[in-house]
C-alpha cells in the first residue's frame, strides 16, 4: 500500500476528537479525569473524560464507536480549545494502522505542536462556537541541526569582524516581520558538540501559547529554557524540567546590597521552605478575573441594614409542616429569596443592566436570581430562571437542586449565565454582614447575615429576638441613594412581617 492509500485509510479509520468549547466562547479547559485508556472500546455517545472549564465541569461523550487508539493529555493539563485530546480506531478489526503510531505512542507535544485546527468546530451538540475564519499563519522554516541557513543570516565581507546578527533578524526566527523594533541582538555561535547552558537568550523564545502559558503557571522565565523542539522550540518537558531544576535548586541568601543601593523586591516570602505556590486556573481564576472586573468597572454602593426576622423563623417552621411543602428544602434563605423577589417588582427599575457599548440602561421584565454557592473548585453563581414568576414549592425546590448540583460540581454553563440578581449567603459561616462585590453584568447582591438571638426593644420593652443584619451592594450607573434604600428598606420590612408577602406580592 503507498503512503499516499495508506494515509486515506488511515485519515478513514482514526477519527479525532478535538477539546470542544463547551460554553460561552471559552478558550481552554483542563482535563480532570479520564474514564478510558488506549485499547480500550468505545460507543457513540459514551463520556470519556471530565474537563473543568472556567465555570464549571463538564463530562465529555465521544461521537464514535471503535477502540482508543491514543490518549494525547495527561490528567491535570490545560488544553486549549480545537487540539486533539484523543483518537480512536472506528474498524480495529482491519489490523494494524499503517504509518501511524500505536496506542499510547502518540505524546502530547506532538499533538500540540503540529496540530493545526482550521478553526473551531462544534463537536458536542448543543455545544461550540461558529466556525471561525481565522487561519494561523504558518511557521518559517528554521534550519535544522547541522544545516546552514540559505538567505537568513547575510555574509559579513571578507576580512570584516564578526558582527553580531541583528534583533530584526531574530524577530524574523520568530515569526515576525523583520522590521519590527527590538533592543537586544543574538550573537551566531558556531556549532558545538556540548550541550546547551540555560543562558537568557535576547530575542522572544519559541514557545506555543499553551506552553507559554505554562510556563506562567509555573514561575518559568521561558528565555532561560533549553529547547529540545526541531527548529529551537520550547516543549512543555522544556519547561517540566524546567521547574524541576528550580524546585531542586538550593536556596541561597542573597547578598546584603551595597549602601546606597535601592533594595530589591523580594520574590518570595520570609522563608520560601514553607511555600507553596499553586498555580490559579478554572473556575477560580474565573472567578478572580471577574471579581477584578466587576470592582474596577461598576461604581459599587453598600447599604446595610438590621432587621428582627423572629416572625419570618415562626413562619418557617410552620411552613416545614405544611403538606405544600412536604419533601421540599424550607429554610430563611427561601423567605429571603422569596422577599428579594417581591421588592423587586415594587422597585422593576433596580432590575437592570449597564450597556456600555450603546451607553444604555437595560431595564428586564424577568428576574433571573442567583445564589452564591462555595465549591470545592471555587465559587460559583448558578442562577434560578424567571424566579420572580414562580410560586414557593417551585422555588424551594429549584433553590434545592440549584445548591445540591452546585455542592457536586455539575453545574452547568448555561445555569451560570444570564443573572440579573444574587443573594450570597455569609450567614451559613457564622458572619454578620460584608460587602459583596457585584456579579459581573447585574445591577445588586444582596448579603444574608447570620440570624442570631439577641436584645431587641419589642412592644416597648427589651426582649429576645432573633435578628440578622443584610447588606445590599448595588451599581450606582443603575440604582441611585433613594431606589436602592428603598429597595434595602422592602427586603427589610417583609422578613420583619412575613404577611407582606402576600399584601405586597
Amino acid at each position: 500500500m503507498t503512503t499516499g492509500t495508506a494515509g486515506a485509510a488511515n485519515a478513514q479509520r482514526i477519527r479525532e476528537f478535538k477539546m470542544p468549547d463547551v460554553g460561552e466562547g471559552l478558550t481552554e479547559a483542563e482535563i480532570l479525569k479520564w474514564y478510558v485508556g488506549p485499547g480500550d472500546t468505545v460507543t457513540d455517545g459514551q463520556v470519556v473524560c471530565e474537563v473543568e472549564t472556567a465555570k464549571a465541569a463538564v463530562e465529555l461523550p465521544i461521537p464514535y464507536d471503535g477502540v482508543v487508539h491514543a490518549v494525547n493529555f495527561d490528567e491535570g493539563t490545560t488544553v486549549d480549545v480545537g487540539t486533539v485530546i484523543i483518537a480512536v480506531d472506528t474498524d480495529p478489526g482491519a489490523g494494524p494502522v499503517q504509518g501511524q503510531p500505536g496506542a499510547g505512542e502518540a505524546p502530547a507535544e506532538a499533538a500540540e505542536e503540529d496540530a493545526e485546527p482550521q478553526g473551531r468546530q462544534a463537536v458536542l451538540v448543543g455545544y461550540g462556537a461558529a466556525p471561525s475564519s481565522t487561519k494561523r499563519r504558518a511557521r518559517k522554516a528554521q534550519p535544522g541541526a547541522g544545516a546552514q541557513p540559505a538567505t537568513r543570516v547575510p555574509q559579513a565581507p571578507v576580512g570584516a569582524p564578526s558582527e553580531p546578527v541583528t534583533a530584526g533578524l531574530q524577530a524574523e526566527l520568530n515569526g515576525r516581520s523583520a522590521s519590527a523594533p527590538a533592543a537586544a541582538t543574538v550573537a551566531v555561535a558556531p556549532p558545538s558538540s556540548a550541550p546547551a547552558a540555560a543562558v537568557p537568550t535576547a530575542g522572544r523564545p519559541l514557545a506555543k501559547p499553551p506552553v507559554r502559558k505554562l510556563a506562567k503557571d509555573l514561575g518559568i522565565d521561558l528565555a532561560m529554557v533549553v529547547p529540545s523542539g526541531p527548529g529551537g522550540v520550547i516543549t512543555r518537558d522544556d519547561v517540566h524540567a524546567a521547574a524541576a531544576e528550580a524546585q531542586a535548586a538550593p536556596v541561597v541568601a542573597p547578598a546584603a546590597p551595597a549602601v546606597g543601593a535601592p533594595a530589591a523586591a523580594a520574590v518570595g516570602g520570609f522563608d520560601a521552605a514553607r511555600e507553596r505556590r499553586v498555580p490559579v486556573k478554572g473556575v477560580r481564576k474565573a472567578t478572580a478575573q471577574a471579581m477584578v472586573a466587576s470592582a474596577f468597572t461598576a461604581p459599587h454602593v453598600t447599604e446595610f441594614i438590621t432587621v428582627d426576622v423572629t416572625r419570618t423563623m415562626k413562619l418557617v417552621q410552620e411552613l416545614k409542616q405544611d403538606p405544600d411543602m412536604a419533601g421540599l428544602r424550607v429554610n430563611p434563605l427561601l423567605l429571603l429569596a422569596k422577599a428579594f423577589l417581591v421588592a423587586l417588582k415594587r422597585h422593576p427599575e433596580a432590575n437592570a443592566a449597564w450597556d456600555e457599548a450603546h451607553q444604555e440602561i437595560v431595564y428586564k421584565d424577568y428576574i433571573n436570581l442567583g445564589i452564591a454557592a462555595a465549591t470545592p473548585r471555587g465559587l460559583i453563581v448558578p442562577n434560578i430562571k424567571d424566579a420572580g414568576a414562580k410560586a414557593l414549592p417551585q422555588l424551594a425546590a429549584e433553590l434545592g437542586e440549584l445548591v445540591a448540583t452546585a455542592r457536586e460540581g455539575k453545574t452547568s454553563p448555561a445555569a451560570m449565565s444570564g443573572g440579573t440578581v444574587t443573594i450570597t449567603n455569609v450567614g451559613v459561616f457564622g458572619v454578620d454582614t460584608g460587602t459583596p462585590i457585584l456579579n459581573p453584568g447585574e445591577s445588586a447582591i444582596l448579603a444574608f447575615g447570620a440570624i442570631k438571638l439577641q436584645p431587641w426593644v419589642h412592644k416597648g420593652k427589651v426582649k429576645p429576638r432573633q435578628v440578622t443584619t443584610l447588606a445590599l451592594s448595588f451599581d450606582h450607573r443603575l440604582i441611585d441613594g433613594e431606589l436602592g434604600s428603598k429597595l434595602l428598606a422592602d427586603i427589610a420590612a417583609i422578613l420583619e412581617r412575613p404577611k407582606r408577602l402576600i399584601t405586597w406580592g
